[in-house]
């Protein structure tokens, strides 16, 4: 669990959900990080080609209101959708979701989960809307991430409460990869095209 938990440090310590959130915040984005990413997340695992570079213009629409995104800020967004297209791309299980920090008070997790999940939905819906063609693994973990984002029962702060929150994280981060397998392929193709995603 620690060699996990130093690893997700590693991967993210330049884009924490902390920092990320309190921009989003500074310049009045009514989103935190775990959804940030779950958008941009969805989107990929949802068909969305990056060479189309659209990604911004959903984000200016879904949480700016149409508005552009002052430079500071979208230089963040870049980075943040540049780490997730790495992890996307490696084939060792890396996705290390955006959430609060394990030493945040457990319902704070929760709902960084929820968020995370309701954002992965929003961007996967606006890239794949003909579910007939995904797999029932997919339409399953869909219909999982639908009832996790309807969660509302507040978590105890005790050892079986983290263990059900550890293990509902994992498995959407088995879920989104599996998504993404499926349907974001397009990620892998336009990384054999341009050898880096900046």
């Amino acid at each position: 669990m620690a060699a996990i938990n130093q690893w997700n440090f590693f991967v993210e310590k330049q884009l924490d959900y902390d920092r990320v959130t309190n921009t989003l915040s500074q310049y009045d984005v009514i989103a935190d990080g775990a959804e940030l990413q779950g958008i941009l997340c969805g989107m990929l695992s949802g068909g969305m080609p990056v060479s189309e570079r659209k990604w911004l213009d959903v984000l200016k629409d879904t949480l700016n209101q149409g508005a552009a995104f002052p430079p500071e800020l979208e230089n963040m967004l870049t980075d943040v959708f540049n780490s997730l297209c790495q992890q996307l791309v490696e084939a060792e299980f890396t996705l290390s979701l955006m959430l609060p920090d394990d030493k945040a008070p457990i319902n704070d997790r929760g709902l960084g989960l929820i968020n995370w999940v309701q954002g992965f939905m929003l961007g996967f819906g606006l890239y794949q809307q003909d579910m007939m063609q995904c797999s029932e693994d997919v339409k399953e973990a869909l219909q999982d991430f639908s009832d996790i984002a309807r969660m509302e029962e507040p978590m105890t702060e005790d050892e079986e409460s983290e263990r059900a929150l550890f293990e509902v994280v994992e498995y959407v981060k088995i879920s989104a990869l599996l998504c993404f397998n499926e349907l974001g392929q397009s990620l892998i193709e336009d990384q054999k095209d341009k050898p880096s995603v900046h």
